[in-house]
């Protein structure tokens, strides 16, 4: 064996060792073409994959000549794919490529203007056009571990060593380049695979978060919202040059763990009654039973008014009809008052004072009376333990259900396999709605505690939550106001001051918002107003 071909299988393991790690497909595809060539001395030499039963052309690569397309070149090749079969539809035996591919040969050719049995005409208008002669061609099926022909790599023009002539590929040249090839088409089926098991796991875990939002059509979107503002925040992290992040970089592939922590970090509402998540009012159950309260208080007045008539009919004293008269339009004036106020709180927009609940309750007092005879508190336990509700139209036990969906999230995500590098998604998805203080759920830790990647969720849920347009119970709010709130929320040690402060700086806001969010919603906002946030700390 002579120190030339020691060198050549040298060079062959180094390509092949390489080839297990590249994660770049341009550049483990270039690396197979620019490997082979070196091993054997080719000048010239085109990879091709099999796509739609047609050779595509990925890398051309001819040194003389200076001539370079597709992989990292970013100059895309506009040669038309190669078809295994004729127009008829038998195999394609006359393009030298193609005959490789269909018989599973390597095809040797020393002089590919002497060579019969294929067809030249496309190569020898090349040379004319470009003033080359394509003289010796080697021609090697690419066969993967299930002996599937994934492609071709053909070498041409074998430049001697000694004279720097073009000769034949030699039969070691043939071996050590088939070698190769064979290594590349399991490199290249690996990385199909991994691909294909990411865009998988991709799309899977998009059509679950599609199905929690159609879940409801009040949180439509939220689950994919959510991933980008996350994404956003994390970039502006890695694009800060100041404050408490200034040198904290998030890799490719933290930046993609962060993009599917989001995507799943509802997941456990899957398990969540939607009567409760969709309840848009206090009252609401299958329906809003504000409708009864509206019939019992039309009862009320209706019950009012006929024993008023009554009175009229018995009894002959102006004075007294005139009193009863104005008692009833007493009566019913506030009994209007009354309702208009039942409903305004029945919506929970707005915080529950104790005065709130002192006027409902008196309300609560009225009775009506059924078609039996029987008489009724206008108002009966539930309705009104709903209707006191201090904040939002959930009550305790709904509250519970709903906060229960992220502990359901911790358990469905721990209970995957994630590989290695999204082995932190439970973590990430699983803590958004701790607070920095240890008063969240559902575990109650502090800030040091949590990662950073589960603090920029606690950020990014609320924010969606607060401009979201497609919520029954508040209507959008204007950037300003949301601003304000969260700054409100970062001086309560609810959410991370030093990422809301990146999150303002950078303008992460304002490029969600002028993505996402309704144009009447961006208003002008004077971050020096914005509570907890220092203007160029």
């Amino acid at each position: 064996m002579t120190t030339n071909t020691l060198k050549q299988i040298e060079k062959l393991n180094t390509i092949g060792a390489s080839l297990s790690k590249e994660k770049d497909r341009s550049k483990l595809l270039e690396m197979i073409l620019l490997g082979a060539k070196e091993i054997t001395n080719a000048d010239a030499g085109t990879l091709y994959l099999i796509e739609n039963n047609s050779l595509k052309f990925e890398i051309i690569r001819t040194d003389s000549l200076n001539f370079a397309m597709g992989g990292t070149t970013n100059k895309p090749i506009s040669l038309p794919p190669i078809p295994l079969n004729d127009p008829s539809g038998k195999p394609n035996l006359q393009n030298i490529s193609a005959y490789a591919a269909v018989k599973d040969e390597i095809v040797n050719i020393p002089d590919a203007y002497n060579a019969r049995g294929f067809d030249f005409k496309g190569i020898k208008a090349y040379d004319i056009q470009n003033n080359y002669r394509s003289t010796s061609f080697l021609t090697i099926p690419m066969k993967n571990h299930e002996n599937q022909i994934i492609g071709v790599l053909q070498l041409i023009n074998r430049i001697s060593n000694e004279t720097e002539n073009v000769v034949a590929f030699s039969l070691a040249d043939q071996k050590l380049a088939n070698s190769l090839a064979s290594q590349a088409a399991v490199a290249i089926s690996h990385f199909t695979l991994v691909e294909n098991l990411r865009e998988l796991l991709e799309k899977f875990i998009e059509v679950i978060a599609a199905a929690i939002d159609d879940k409801s059509p009040y949180t439509g979107g939220h689950c994919r919202r959510v991933p980008e503002i996350a994404s956003m925040m994390a970039q502006s992290i890695n694009d800060t040059s100041s404050g408490k992040f200034k040198d904290t970089v998030f890799s490719e592939q933290e930046l993609y763990e962060i993009k599917i922590a989001a995507l799943l970090h509802d997941c456990g509402k899957i398990t969540t009654p939607v009567h409760v998540v969709d309840k848009a009012t206090k009252l609401e159950t299958i329906f809003d039973r504000m409708a009864i309260i509206d019939q019992r208080i039309e009862s009320l007045i209706k019950d009012a008014k006929i024993a008023l008539l009554e009175l009229k009919i018995d009894c002959t004293n102006v004075s007294v009809i005139e009193e009863a008269e104005a008692s009833y339009k007493s009566f019913e004036q506030q009994l209007k008052k009354d309702h208009t106020f039942l409903r305004n709180c029945n919506l929970g927009s707005e915080f529950m004072s104790d005065e709130l609940i002192n006027e409902i309750n008196r309300i609560a007092t009225y009775h009506w009376t059924d078609s039996n005879g029987e008489s009724h508190p206008l108002i009966n336990e539930d309705e009104l333990m709903n209707l006191c509700i201090r904040k939002g139209t959930l009550n305790d036990d709904e509250r519970k259900v709903i906060n229960h969906h992220i502990m359901m999230t911790q358990n469905m995500l721990e209970a995957l396999p994630f590989p290695r590098h999204l082995q932190n998604v439970p973590e990430i998805a699983g803590n958004h709605h701790e607070r920095m203080d240890g008063k969240g759920y559902p575990n109650g830790v502090k800030a040091s505690s949590l990662s950073i990647q589960a603090r920029m969720m606690c950020i990014a849920d609320v924010f969606e939550a607060l401009t979201a347009v497609d919520r029954p119970y508040k209507k959008p709010m204007k950037l300003s106001t949301v601003l304000n709130i969260l700054g409100k929320m970062t001086q309560e040690s609810h959410l991370d001051p030093d990422i809301f402060q990146v999150f303002v700086s950078e303008g992460t806001y304002l490029t969600y918002a002028n993505l996402y969010l309704n144009q009447e919603q961006i208003d002008e906002v004077d971050t020096r107003l914005i509570p907890g946030y220092t203007a160029n700390p």
